[in-house]
């Protein structure tokens, strides 16, 4: 006989295995429907009076299986199905928020009570915000049958997830081998094979972006992707929305490198804002980061030794990381940025202005913080800007000429 406990586990997995089904199918119709209708107007952001029957059904059957999941209390069946149930629940809400079955600045609290009930019991348990990250739709987006989770069955979205994890992916490896080398020091030989490892791999961020930015339609990732990243309220909190950005890997870059420093104002501001879209052990690998001294830091301490062999190697390397970092960031801001948010933006209704950009402020405030994290990671002298830029030319006078080659950034 099995106990009561052993029933409830079993009767849990199967709603939310119930629930993850819809969320494959169902839920990707109805937001797919919503869209051919949206896209068939001449104001394409509008969603007011527009598919209210197929808005219903989505909220609806929704409600009824996150209610059964809430009634259940406990969900948690290990950290990965409670992260991946969260997911879903978020999936849901940014949906609704989507297409203004929710709106934040007409509510005090979220008309989406279980929804928001459930997303607060598990993120509260796992120690993440409750709401959807990129993670659910990127690193921890299980496929099934070679298809993963998104909202809509449109081209647009699975180029913008595809080729956003491929960028994550190449981060991660980069930031991993910056990491190996905190326990090596500058020294060690094998240092400059990570180095190496880290200069291609964010060579792959560049060569993936520049893939996405000419098969990506602008218009179509505009009207039909970026909507559902848009903050939305869970139970009385209002939640920034989901950021290509939120995770650890680009971060640990910055800071290893020492192109960003953890205890400037408004970069250490970024970081607490995103801890918790994170993944718990992203949030773990940072903290540990802003604590280490960059490798830029140490390249400077270790003056005595710039005639030595390996500190000419290392370094022009070194170097070579750099400037790669940088060009990813000069390549995201200049192209993507421009070409998929400010553009379009240009040809908006000025009634959908104040909804534009998923992390919640004004466009133009979003816009100048992103140039100034542009400028950092790339190095720019700025008057206004605390920049790496004079250490990187005391760096590269150190280097003699056969070694300087493409080192400049």
């Amino acid at each position: 006989m099995r106990s009561n406990n052993q029933r409830k586990l079993i009767t849990m997995t199967h709603n939310t295995r119930t629930f993850d089904h819809w969320i494959r199918t169902r839920f990707v119709e109805l937001n797919s429907a919503l869209e051919k209708l949206y896209m068939s107007q001449d104001d394409r952001a509008n969603v007011d009076s527009v598919g209210e029957e197929l808005k219903q059904q989505l909220e609806s059957e929704g409600r009824e299986i996150i209610s059964t999941l809430l009634s259940e209390g406990n969900t948690d069946e290990g950290f990965d199905h409670a992260f991946d149930l969260l997911g879903n629940v978020g999936l849901y809400m940014a949906a609704c928020r989507r297409h203004e079955i929710t709106e934040p600045s007409r509510e005090t609290v979220s008309p989406l009570t279980e929804a928001s009930g459930l997303a607060m019991h598990i993120g509260a348990s796992i120690g993440v915000t409750p709401r959807f990250a990129t993670a659910h739709l990127t690193t921890h987006n299980k496929a099934l049958n070679g298809t993963y989770k998104r909202f809509t069955n449109l081209p647009a979205e699975q180029l913008f997830i595809d080729y956003n994890t491929k960028g994550i992916l190449a981060y991660k490896r980069a930031a991993d081998a910056l990491l190996k080398t905190q326990s090596l020091g500058i020294s060690h030989p094998i240092t400059y094979d990570l180095l190496v490892i880290a200069k291609q791999a964010l060579k792959d961020v560049i060569d993936s972006n520049a893939v996405l930015f000419e098969k990506l339609n602008a218009d179509d990732f505009f009207y039909c992707v970026r909507p559902y990243y848009k903050p939305y309220r869970v139970g009385l909190q209002v939640y920034r929305g989901a950021n290509a950005g939120d995770f650890a890997g680009i971060n640990v870059i910055d800071i290893l490198l020492g192109l960003c420093f953890a205890n400037e104002p408004s970069y250490s501001q970024m970081l607490v804002d995103k801890f918790l879209y994170m993944m718990p052990e992203d949030q773990s690998i940072l903290r540990d980061c802003m604590r280490r001294t960059s490798i830029m830091d140490d390249f400077l301490e270790a003056q005595s030794d710039v005639e030595e062999k390996w500190y000419q190697k290392n370094l022009a390397m070194f170097l070579k990381v750099c400037q790669m970092h940088g060009e990813t960031a000069i390549q995201h801001h200049n192209q993507l940025v421009e070409k998929y948010i400010t553009k379009p933006a240009e040809s908006l209704n000025e009634s959908h202005l104040d909804k534009i950009t998923a992390s919640g402020p004004p466009l133009t405030v979003l816009l100048g913080g992103l140039e100034k994290l542009r400028d950092r990671r790339a190095a720019v002298k700025r008057s206004d800007l605390r920049t790496r830029f004079d250490d990187i030319q005391t760096l590269e006078a150190y280097l003699h000429p056969t070694d300087k080659g493409s080192a400049h950034v």
